[in-house]
């Protein structure tokens, strides 16, 4: 009964937004909330260089907000490290900085339908590589 009352709240939340395209084939509903990620960027921490990422939730439709954000940063050829945010919080994470490295940034965030019930799907962000 809960997704059939979250895809009519959907539905009628983007009906209203005018986000329905008329005549498009295979189209998807936008997500309920929209994250930004970040490229990776170096950045000083109590005196040492190191590498960070986040991700930030943008606008949200109707009664959604967002629930939860993920960010990961990856040292080529090193393990990925990541860091999560609730609600509207901004998730970030660091790794120590090796020059001429190259860096692998991405990310998830998921919406939640008013405060009880999370959105099934995460929005995917990424990946953005730099060779910093």
């Amino acid at each position: 009964m809960n997704r059939v009352v979250l895809a009519l709240a959907v539905a009628s939340t983007v009906a209203l937004s005018g986000a329905v395209g008329v005549g498009t084939a295979n189209a998807q509903l936008p997500p309920p909330c929209g994250f930004t990620l970040s490229p990776p960027q170096v950045v000083q921490v109590s005196g040492a260089d190191m590498v960070t990422v986040t991700v930030s939730p943008a606008q949200c439709f109707g009664p959604f907000r967002p629930s939860m954000s993920v960010a990961c940063v990856q040292q080529q050829g090193a393990g990925i490290q990541c860091s999560q945010a609730r609600d509207a919080g901004v998730a970030q994470v660091y790794t120590p900085y090796q020059p001429g490295s190259t860096y692998v940034s991405t990310g998830r965030g998921t919406a939640a339908f008013f405060s009880d019930m999370n959105e099934p799907n995460w929005q995917v962000l990424g990946p953005i590589s730099a060779t910093l």
